[in-house]
């Protein structure tokens, strides 16, 4: 990499956030960004750093401190202003129209445009951005018709075309294959060559090191450190965010035993639009062990979940849990079964307006000893509940605390700890459908959660990992089967397959089964 030019970009002196109840989620923070610099913004969940680029942004006002843009202190009290400062930001969930054109999309909010737009220059001027950093884009596309890569190059096709001198990134590979990881880094890089300053937010330690010139580690609010990349390794990264050495290697002396708990048998489903998502998948996964399921995001591996946890009907095929039928039957009669689903959006899971200690329990309050004769115990309920708390290390007030207090990473807990830990009959579940248990997770809790379900396995419980993590998925898996276009073009043994291949397959090459 190539040492950015010493120009202040954005400075961010003192930057102090407090939200009620106390939380300061950003303390006395300093940030510095130059021209041409990669820098990677790392930390875990509730450290401070989203926020942070929140208040860069204008999604937050701050509370102290002072925002210099090339040296001139600016007041961002909106996106809007940031966009006039030259800033940019490409969020996870992507603000397109899917019925409207790469070239629509890219259009709309674009002021300079004026009331006539001169469509043609604008379509030049896709067309050589898309040539510039090798994308395979085309203007009159309809996002509909896009992969989750191609909808990420238009979120920041619409920052390009504003000139935009700072970009944001918030975890921008999460929905990449490796082969699109690897290009969208060298994309990120030529953008840097150019002159622009990028801000990368990532919990993916590796791409820190591939990437990234500098990194700012933040932890409880406050900045740790400032380290040049080269200069720093993952092990020390790794202490300054969570303020401990953290052993990431992952040991499976269980091998899986030979009795089926799931068997899917040539299952198809609908998804949203009464289209097929799932067409024709066939698998199964043995007591103890993991069994994970690969695939670029939108190619059916969420509505194949659902169709096992009955949240979704089976079009057609069959769902078998320890031999007996269980085809389309109510999600809760999978629970009283032994089924727990960790579900990949966790706000979904919640009720955010109930206490912490009543999501917990929410699938066992009606059982004793929590209720008796259709009366709820609330101190039983408590003690489990702060039980609960303390393994997962959940963060709140109380257990009696709202769920809507919480942060992100926190609900992500909360909802593990209900699924793998409060069943209704008391005992662990003898299936887990884990659909991105670790997504959005910070270091430290991402590896108390692979170090839960592992000891899950080695109790004999079937688990289904559904990953965008690949790491993830050979680290943990036993199997991995992997999805392109709602099929199952394979099935790897974990031993015998690689990052590569795994990508090649997720592209659509068929492998072993």
């Amino acid at each position: 990499m190539t040492a950015p030019q010493q120009v202040p970009m954005v400075e961010m002196k003192g930057i102090t956030k407090r939200f009620p109840g106390g939380v300061v989620a950003n303390d006395k923070v300093d940030f510095t960004l130059y021209a041409g610099e990669v820098h990677a913004l790392l930390g875990e969940n509730g450290a401070g750093k989203t926020t942070l680029m929140n208040i860069l942004y204008g999604l937050y006002t701050k509370d102290e401190g002072e925002v210099y843009i090339e040296g001139k202190r600016v007041n961002i009290r909106s996106p809007s202003d940031a966009i006039k400062y030259g800033l940019g930001m490409v969020h996870q969930q992507f603000k397109l129209i899917p019925k409207h054109t790469v070239l629509e999309n890219v259009l709309l909010g674009y002021r300079e445009a004026g009331f006539f737009m001169d469509y043609r220059k604008l379509r030049q001027s896709l067309i050589e951005l898309t040539s510039r950093y090798g994308w395979n884009l085309n203007p009159d596309d309809y996002v509909w018709q896009l992969t989750a890569s191609q909808k990420q190059q238009v979120e920041i096709m619409k920052m390009l075309v504003r000139r935009t001198k700072v970009l944001i990134l918030d975890e921008p590979t999460s929905i990449l294959t490796p082969q699109e990881t690897v290009q969208f880094f060298a994309s990120v890089r030529a953008m840097a060559a150019s002159g622009m300053g990028i801000v990368l937010v990532t919990h993916k330690l590796d791409e820190v090191t591939r990437v990234s010139d500098r990194v700012t580690v933040m932890r409880k609010g406050r900045v740790m450190a400032v380290k040049r990349t080269s200069e720093v390794s993952i092990g020390e990264l790794v202490t300054l965010m969570i303020g401990r050495e953290l052993e990431l290697s992952y040991q499976q002396a269980v091998p899986p035993a030979q009795e089926s708990v799931l068997e899917v048998k040539e299952l198809q489903v609908r998804d949203d639009r009464g289209l097929l998502a799932v067409k024709g998948v066939s698998f199964n996964v043995r007591r103890g062990e993991i069994f994970g399921i690969a695939g670029v995001a939108g190619n059916g591996q969420d509505e194949l979940l659902e169709a096992i946890y009955g949240l979704r009907r089976a079009h057609r095929g069959k769902v078998f849990l320890l031999g007996k039928d269980v085809t389309n039957r109510h999600t809760y009669d999978l629970v009283l079964e032994g089924v727990s689903m960790i579900v990949p959006e966790p706000q979904k899971g919640v009720g955010l307006g109930l206490e912490v200690a009543e999501n917990l329990l929410l699938k066992c309050y009606k059982r004793s000893p929590y209720s008796r004769a259709g009366v709820i115990n609330r101190d039983q309920m408590r003690k489990k509940a702060e039980e609960l708390i303390r393994n997962l290390s959940i963060v709140t007030r109380s257990a009696t605390a709202k769920a809507s207090t919480l942060s992100g990473g926190n609900i992500q807990r909360l909802v593990i700890a209900r699924e793998l830990f409060a069943s209704p009959a008391g005992d662990l579940p003898k299936l887990v459908l884990a659909a991105h248990p670790t997504k959005g997770l910070d270091v430290g809790a991402t590896d108390l959660v692979r170090r839960l379900l592992l000891g899950l396995k080695s109790k004999g419980v079937a688990i289904v990992l559904l990953s965008d993590d690949l790491e993830e998925l050979l680290a943990l898996s036993d199997r991995i089967g992997v999805m392109y276009k709602g099929e199952m073009v394979g099935v790897l043994e974990r031993s015998a397959t690689s990052l590569e291949e795994i990508g090649v397959m997720m592209l659509g090459a068929r492998g072993a089964s």
